[in-house]
């Protein structure tokens, strides 16, 4: 065999199904020996059609559905939404119900970070640390089931406040939590950072520099981690976040420099989980007095909502980054337009550079290390000529008929 063939590049499908999501994806490796030389991927394959289902539904039945995205950070699409409905309706949020929605939101955050530590263990063979993460992650799903009533899909966010108050009673358990949490966050830290095994498989491995976060307009941890500043509570405060000023964390706080790379991907969460501890209990110790729903009759609520004309957009710091939904209403029941972007769909792009140069058995952890989440990520549409329409199933059936007329002809 001659050396121009032996460096000849080889193509290595991987998916839909393959080892680093449990969503399916499909990624076209290009080879060189161990090393991958470029990558191609296509999502796509988990389109359900919940944007359709929600125009036509009026904005109260949208919210269960805006639940239902995501099963990790349902609640950021929920108030996401809310938050654009409450624009256009002109519906005032009392303040009380601002702390609880960051309260819920903040002890998402600590949930999805700490399965994701868990998954991230899992990727790279240390399957204690996956069972340990996600054993104490079970006490924060706990607290979101008491507050809450549900432990997925919390049905707690409503159009102009929560469905529930936080009382005194429940303060408590919050409170045991806050402190298993902070204790337990140095061991993690250890755990992670310290051992050698982890550090050797993670740094300088999948790395994205700042400019390429910023050029691929990256969002949430993996933009930090990359040494952006930015995050949607301490730079478009929503919520009550407006009173708690939260700061952004990077990696260069911790560790005093920033790679950019999978171990400050790692670094970048599990800070989060302590600044959320500190951010829950600031909330419970500031929270106002008051109301907790701007309107409690809900048909009251829809009659609101129905007479409503205009556009608006809802923006929220979810566990994974920035969650956008964009809502016109124009005097009807429905929605005439309710458009969805997660936060997934901004970090996707980067995987190409983190994954370009690296080892084919490092592909796994890269892939995870942006937490990505398929499902509430892909959309299906059509822009041609500068205008878009949206392909029914009836349409793709003509399609998949003709396509299938022009082969046997």
């Amino acid at each position: 065999m001659s050396d121009e063939s032996k460096k000849a590049p080889y193509i290595v499908p991987i998916g839909p199904n393959h080892p680093a999501l449990k969503e399916p994806v499909m990624f076209t490796f290009e080879m060189e020996g161990e090393m991958v030389r470029d990558v191609d991927f296509a999502p796509g394959q988990t389109h359900r059609g919940i944007e359709w289902m929600g125009m036509r539904r009026n904005p109260v039945q949208i919210v269960h559905l805006t639940d239902r995205i995501c099963g990790i950070c349902g609640v950021s699409h929920t108030l996401a939404f809310a938050r654009a409905v409450e624009q256009v309706t002109g519906i005032e949020v009392p303040e009380r119900a601002d702390y609880i929605r960051a309260i819920i939101a903040e002890f998402e955050r600590i949930q999805s970070h700490l399965l994701w530590a868990g998954v991230a263990a899992h990727e790279l063979g240390f399957d204690s640390l996956l069972h340990l993460t996600w054993r104490v992650r079970e006490q924060s799903m706990d607290v979101i089931e008491n507050l809450t009533g549900n432990r997925v899909n919390y049905g707690i966010v409503q159009v102009g406040g929560v469905r529930r108050d936080i009382v005194p009673e429940q303060h408590r358990i919050i409170e045991e939590c806050l402190s298993t949490y902070e204790g337990l966050l140095g061991k993690l830290l250890n755990l992670f950072l310290d051992d050698k095994t982890i550090t050797m498989r993670c740094r300088d491995c999948g790395v994205l520099s700042r400019k390429e976060a910023l050029d691929l307009c990256t969002v949430g941890p993996t933009a930090r981690a990359s040494g952006v500043n930015v995050d949607l509570r301490q730079d478009y405060p929503y919520a009550a976040y407006g009173d708690l000023e939260v700061k952004a964390i990077l990696p260069d706080q911790h560790l005093g420099e920033t790679h950019g790379d999978v171990y400050d991907r790692i670094v970048v969460r599990l800070l989060e989980v302590g600044q959320s501890c500190q951010i829950i209990r600031q909330c419970l110790s500031e929270m106002p007095a008051g109301p907790f729903t701007a309107e409690e009759k809900l048909a009251k609520l829809l009659a609101i909502c129905k007479k409503a004309t205009g556009e608006a957009i809802g923006r929220v710091e979810a566990p994974r980054g920035e969650c956008f939904h964009y809502v016109r209403m124009d005097g009807k029941e429905a929605p005439s337009t309710w458009k969805v972007k997660a936060s997934s769909y901004s970090n996707l792009m980067s995987w190409i550079p983190m994954l370009r140069g690296e080892q084919i058995a490092d592909i796994p952890i890269i892939v995870a290390s942006i937490d990505p989440c398929l499902s509430c990520t892909d959309r299906v549409a059509v822009v041609r000529d500068g205008s878009s329409r949206i392909l029914t199933k009836e349409n793709l059936h003509r399609l998949s008929v003709e396509k299938t007329r022009r082969l046997q002809s």
